[in-house]
């Protein structure tokens, strides 16, 4: 993991084997809302919509849909109308879990959950659950301990970073967040809305808390205030990770150095080229993101069937880690070359599927369609780094041509 930070904001990159596939950025102008908990206030209520919109404090209103509301009832019963559970002008606690994207405004949840190192605490809830990527009997011992821990009235999430913590950990965590809780709660009974209750860290302590576990080997930070930050965090959280907390001391910048430079800027074109010499196009509409893979330069030894196939695979695991590292989400359709053998088509998913085990978002594969499509669905947070480093034309307004006078 490597840090860089600068005076117009901050940058984090994630490298396996060199090779970037997460990217994150803030710019000191434009802060992230997600995790930030609101007082707002109702505006109106769609009950065609299942979803009303809501002031919380920002130039846009946020939407919240019926399912974020918490309002299904006990089992068997019908689950209220939404406009029977929200009324304009009344005040609720929500959350941001999206940000504003072009024309949308945020998404917002009446279910606040509230993250820390090693916990997640569901306030008012009875979840208890544990993160699916730790192995078995870590997953045991976690919930054995959380068990122990969990507070009445209020639902606890282990999370990956937790993997080798001990009780003492968790349970000062667990403290924090239910600091952090009972001060939201004192905010909401003396606030007006809209008014903000409770603001996530910055960028670099969030990607720490969320990301710095023991699958990172280095992070590598360039400024030695961030790094002394970073490190008072790690200390206080995982203590035992502390040592692979280092500062930069390089002549070159950080990310110059481990050339990420380059590989971003990569990262901003439609094509991508493959090692065979195959390559891959990506576009994005308003819809969805529609993928097509080619053979290129790349004309095999053997026979057409062979060519396509390796040329598919080097093309999964390419388009896997580009979707992480340009956090594309929604529908995704992907334009696999056509093959003929039907293993060759399984195999072909089994390791589209397998590199989409690296990727911490959720997604959704289907089976390859008739048409030899691969649909599949992803989500993502932030905008994606496409839009960190680009502007929408004033001429175009986005259409990606441009316009000629036509008189």
């Amino acid at each position: 993991m490597l840090v860089h930070a600068d005076p117009n904001g901050t940058q984090i990159a994630v490298l396996e084997e060199e090779t970037i596939v997460e990217h994150y950025v803030t710019r000191a102008t434009d802060r992230s809302l997600v995790g930030n908990v609101y007082l707002g206030r109702v505006q109106n209520v769609l009950p065609g919509m299942e979803a009303s919109f809501v002031d919380f404090g920002e130039s846009r209103n946020g939407v919240l849909y019926a399912g974020e509301v918490g309002i299904a009832g006990d089992e068997g019963e019908e689950v209220p109308r939404i406009e029977t559970v929200l009324k304009p002008g009344q005040s609720i606690v929500v959350q941001v879990t999206k940000d504003p994207m072009r024309a949308k405004g945020a998404r917002l949840t009446a279910l606040v959950s509230l993250a820390g190192r090693h916990l997640v605490l569901v306030p008012g809830a009875e979840t208890m659950g544990v993160s699916r990527r730790l192995p078995d009997t870590e997953r045991n011992r976690l919930r054995e301990i959380s068990q122990r821990l969990r507070p009445e009235g209020h639902g606890l999430i282990v999370r990956t970073a937790a993997e080798g913590a001990q009780e003492d950990d968790l349970r000062r965590d667990l403290s924090r967040l239910i600091e952090i809780w009972a001060d939201i709660s004192d905010k909401v009974s003396k606030a007006r809305a809209p008014s903000l209750l409770y603001q996530e860290p910055e960028l670099e302590l969030r990607v720490i808390r969320d990301l710095f576990n023991r699958e990172i080997v280095r992070c590598v930070v360039d400024e030695p205030v961030l790094e002394a930050t970073l490190r008072s965090y790690v200390r206080a959280t995982t203590p035992s990770l502390d040592h692979r907390l280092e500062l930069y001391r390089g002549e070159l910048p950080i990310f110059e150095e481990y050339r990420v430079v380059e590989q971003i800027r990569k990262s901003l074109d439609r094509k991508v080229w493959l090692p065979s010499g195959g390559h891959i196009v990506i576009d994005r509409t308003e819809a969805m993101t529609v993928i097509d893979v080619n053979t290129g330069k790349f004309v095999g030894k053997s026979n057409l069937e062979e060519t396509v196939f390796k040329t598919n695979k080097e093309a999964a695991i390419e388009i896997a880690r580009q979707l992480r590292l340009r956090d594309i989400g929604g529908i995704i359709v992907i334009d696999f070359i056509d093959m003929e053998e039907i293993a060759n088509r399984d195999e072909l998913l089994r390791v589209f599927r397998e590199a989409l085990d690296l990727d911490r978002s959720k997604n959704q594969v289907f089976d390859i369609s008739p048409l030899g499509l691969v649909q599949m669905t992803r989500k993502s947070v932030s905008a994606g780094i496409v839009e960190a480093f680009s502007d929408r034309c004033p001429s175009c307004e986005g259409r990606g041509i441009i316009i000629h006078d036509v008189d």
